[in-house]
Parts: structure tokens; sequence; C-alpha cells
């Protein structure tokens, strides 16, 4: 069963790689979706695939990579948009 959410992680995530490591363990997982920067220092993401696989790209987004300091993680239910393969959007870099 295809479970899609959209998560926003706020703390000390931006300039800690949080984005290539979150897509890295995306990709290990096989979940599909996007991860990009926001202006406000937050980290936001839509991930989408097998409950499981979602389940445990959650825990890994409420940790982090080793120099993230993860404060907070708003997880909301979304349609799947059907991404192919799981991607940083550098959209709304500087």
């Amino acid at each position: 069963m295809l479970r899609a959410v959209e998560i926003r992680i706020t703390g000390k995530v931006q300039g800690v790689f949080f984005r290539a490591s979150c897509a890295e363990y995306a990709r290990q997982l096989g979940v599909r979706g996007w991860v990009r920067n926001e202006p406000d220092g937050s980290v936001r993401a839509h991930i989408e695939g097998g409950w499981t696989s979602v389940e445990e790209m959650l825990a890994w987004c409420r940790r982090g990579p080793r120099r993230a300091e993860v404060t907070d993680v708003e997880v909301t239910k979304v349609p799947a948009i059907d991404a192919e393969g799981f991607v940083v959007d550098r959209s709304t870099d500087h």
C-alpha cells in the first residue's frame, strides 16, 4: 500500500548535509519524492512509498545526519504524486 507524506523539519537542518543525506537514505529504502531547503531555515520533503519504508524514513528525519540538530518534524498526509526516484530540489537555493 502506497503512503505519501509531506514533512517539515526544523532545527539546525541547513548547512549540515541534511538534504544530501536524506536523499541517499531515501534511495537506499526505495522511497520516492524530493527534499529542499526552505527560506525560513527549515527543510521540507515529500516522501512516498510502502508503509514500512516511509516510517523508516520519518524515523531518520527525526534524527537527521550527524551534524544536524532536529527540534521538530511536522508530518502531513498528502496525495501521492507518483514521483520518479528521490531528488534534491534546489529551486529555493540562493
